[in-house]
């Protein structure tokens, strides 16, 4: 963990992942097997960051492409025919899309990181990261959505805005890094990231962040197509 940082810093970090995880279950008809396999990468992860794996930054290649690779051949997989279809007909729209209130903690979590010299301004709401928009809007988008106010279309471009926003900031968290390619940050780097609980950020939820908007964009589209070539709008 890092030293001198207030402990309720860590446990609200804890606390969103456990929420996160808990609720991508339910919204996505409980998929166990998938369930625990993020339940194991995360405690695996978690394990690493704790013994220090991740700290010595000098290694090359990267350790931090243990987390980036193995998260990137996860979410082409999840998003290959079989794991994405049942994904699709057991999600719960609403539940998704509630989900990501949980990015409202994160950035709280990452400005208070700030304070403590352990990622860049620009990672925060005071520098480039807009993603708490995303967090404030996803309970008014999951209530006019469950109200039946709006339709799949503002659904679906709620979904493609508030994706291009957490893919954004994850590539300013990754250039902004102790990594060969870093081109952000070098006078108060992105360090929290390569200890515990803060892996679970790259390794965990934005993961599920990501890949819960692109399942979203994709069943919320093919229901338009079948709707609109049925005859309805």
């Amino acid at each position: 963990m890092i030293e001198n940082l207030p402990n309720w810093i860590n446990w609200t970090f804890i606390l969103t992942v456990i929420f996160t995880v808990g609720l991508f279950h339910y919204a996505y008809g409980k998929p166990k097997k998938i369930t625990l396999l993020i339940i194991i990468w995360s405690l695996l992860q978690s394990i690493l960051a704790f013994a220090g794996f991740y700290r010595n930054t000098e290694i090359t290649p990267p350790r931090f492409l243990f987390v980036l690779i193995p998260v990137l051949v996860f979410l082409v997989y999840g998003l290959t025919n079989k794991p994405r279809n049942w994904i699709s007909q057991n999600s719960r729209m609403e539940l998704s899309t509630f989900l990501h209130t949980i990015r409202i903690l994160i950035e709280i979590v990452l400005f208070y990181l700030f304070t403590n010299k352990m990622i860049p301004e620009l990672m925060t709401f005071e520098g480039k990261n807009f993603d708490i928009l995303a967090g404030i809007t996803a309970p008014i988008i999951g209530f006019l959505w469950i109200k039946k106010f709006i339709g799949k279309k503002i659904l679906i471009i709620w979904n493609v805005l508030a994706l291009v926003l957490v893919l954004f900031i994850f590539v300013i968290g990754i250039l902004s890094s102790e990594l060969p390619i870093q081109i952000f940050g070098f006078e108060q780097p992105n360090k929290a990231v390569i200890y515990f609980p803060f892996i679970l950020l790259p390794a965990t939820i934005v993961p599920i962040v990501i890949y819960t908007h692109i399942t979203d964009i994709i069943k919320l589209w093919k229901q338009k197509k079948t709707a609109y070539n049925n005859g309805y709008k």
